[in-house]
């Protein structure tokens, strides 16, 4: 039983399925404006940035003076009373010969002496009634409330270090964001290319099978002229059915590789979506391939890179609110206090309220040497961040190296297959006539058929490696993005 026309059949099928809908052609460019725009991490990463703005807003408050106001109500089930009863107070009298205020007593009328009571204190002969209802005062309902001004003098120079650090943070929130680009960028590079390669193959794979069907029928016809054995034709019909569902595989892959480009882009993954590089034949490199690069410069392009120089300076202020920490803070406090009732100018049951103002000073004493070790820890963190950073360095340098020596060999790689590929279609076009001509079999033919599919299939390859090597190189120079 012939299985080509089934398979031929099922690819028109999933080819007709796939063409239902008219397929828009993206550029590479388009395509990485689209998923800048729709990917999901650089709206977080967009959105990070915004927060830090917002952190540095807050920080540079800390400058400022704070305002605050504070109130509440009580309700208290007793009054508040001063005695616990009436109060008999002694009265005084001016003495002419003393000239002075005495104590009014009663004296003995013979000795004239004052007279001791119970207690041994002289008895008062005139006293002076304070009742206990004149000092009990109305407290079941108090208001009560205060605003207060807080001016920070100096905290240790923890303010200055949170906005040092508030800056830090807005900068590394930017820089991860490009660093966030840059990684949606090269995502986009190898769905784009993967989609151009599969096209290709997609491409060679229908050549291929056009080949081979000509070949078949070739054979046939040979066959019943009796210059071909059965054995030709089946060896035929069975490269020609494993070419058919290499044509499928393919098919199916380019379907796939259309999805998944499509989903990087933000677009529903069932989107019918062509790209325009589809039948390149060239590479066009954007990186420039050297030998030497400025490791300086490479520094300053790539933002992972400066986004672990800002975290290690961001160590560094952080170190130094630690130190704060065990440093004297001073503030200027002011405030407007009110209640009702007040006892301002005696007790009434009104608002009224004062001012007042002073100076708060907070002294760290003792510890235990909780605040020490937090500054200590605070310094390893630095010293940790500035070996990662030594460390990225390092790793940087090799990384570089490894992305041109990379690049290179795809570009020499792509050069040969070319001279391949030129020998490949020679082999097959002298193997051919061979063939029509009598001297060689079909065995000879497929061979060269073969060798020009592999030719053809490196040749793709080499093209799509060298593109993305060059993507590759752009991306750890820093440079990927700013073509």
């Amino acid at each position: 039983m012939r299985t080509a026309p089934v398979i031929s059949g099922i690819v028109a099928i999933t080819c007709l399925t796939c063409s239902n809908a008219k397929a828009e052609v993206y550029s590479l460019d388009s395509c990485r404006r689209m998923a800048l725009d729709n990917n999901k991490e650089m709206m977080i990463k967009a959105e990070k940035v915004r927060q830090a703005e917002y952190v540095k807003k807050e920080a540079f408050a800390a400058y400022l003076p704070a305002v605050d106001f504070a109130g509440g109500y009580t309700y208290n089930q007793k009054e508040l009373s001063i005695f616990d009863s009436d109060q008999l107070l002694p009265t005084k009298s001016f003495n002419p010969v003393t000239k002075s205020y005495e104590f009014n007593v009663v004296k003995n009328p013979v000795t004239g002496e004052p007279v001791p009571g119970p207690n041994g204190q002289p008895i008062p002969s005139e006293v002076a009634l304070i009742p206990k209802e004149a000092m009990e005062y109305d407290i079941h309902n108090v208001f009560f409330g205060a605003v207060t001004l807080t001016q920070p003098i100096f905290m240790g120079g923890k303010i200055i270090a949170l906005n040092k650090l508030a800056d830090i943070n807005r900068e590394a929130s930017s820089a991860l964001q490009r660093n966030e680009a840059q990684n949606v960028i090269y995502a986009v590079d190898a769905a784009y290319w993967t989609v151009v390669s599969l096209k290709a193959k997609h491409e060679l794979a229908k050549s291929y099978v056009n080949l081979l069907d000509t070949l078949d029928r070739n054979v046939k016809l040979m066959l019943d002229q009796g210059v071909a054995t059965q054995s030709d034709l089946l060896s035929v019909d069975v490269k020609l059915n494993e070419a058919s569902i290499d044509l499928l595989k393919v098919e199916n892959g380019l379907s796939l590789s259309r999805m998944a480009l499509a989903q990087i882009c933000g677009l529903p993954v069932h989107t019918p979506i062509n790209v325009a590089d589809e039948g390149c034949s060239t590479i066009n490199p954007h990186a420039g391939i050297a030998t030497r690069y400025d490791m300086e410069q490479v520094y300053a392009n790539r933002p992972d890179f400066r986004a672990l120089e800002l975290a290690a300076m961001a160590a560094r202020q952080e170190k130094r609110v630690a130190m704060s920490e065990m440093l004297p803070n001073v503030a200027l406090i002011g405030a407007y206090s009110f209640s009702n009732p007040n006892m301002f100018d005696g007790f009434k049951k009104q608002f009224d309220g004062a001012f007042s103002v002073g100076v708060m000073v907070k002294i760290p004493l003792w510890h235990w040497g909780g605040n020490y070790n937090k500054y200590k820890a605070a310094a390893s963190n630095e010293t940790i961040m500035k070996l990662r950073l030594a460390d990225t360095r390092e790793k940087i340098d090799l990384q570089v190296s490894q992305a041109a020596f990379k690049a290179q060999e795809a570009v020499k790689t792509y050069l040969m297959t070319e001279t391949n590929l030129d020998k490949a279609k020679e082999n097959l076009r002298t193997a051919t006539l061979g063939f029509r001509e009598g001297v060689l079999t079909p065995d000879d033919v497929m061979a060269a058929q073969t060798a020009w599919l592999k030719a053809h299939s490196e040749h793709i390859d080499a093209i799509i490696d060298a593109q993305l090597c060059d993507v590759y190189l752009a991306k750890v120079l820093g440079t990927l993005g700013n073509q």
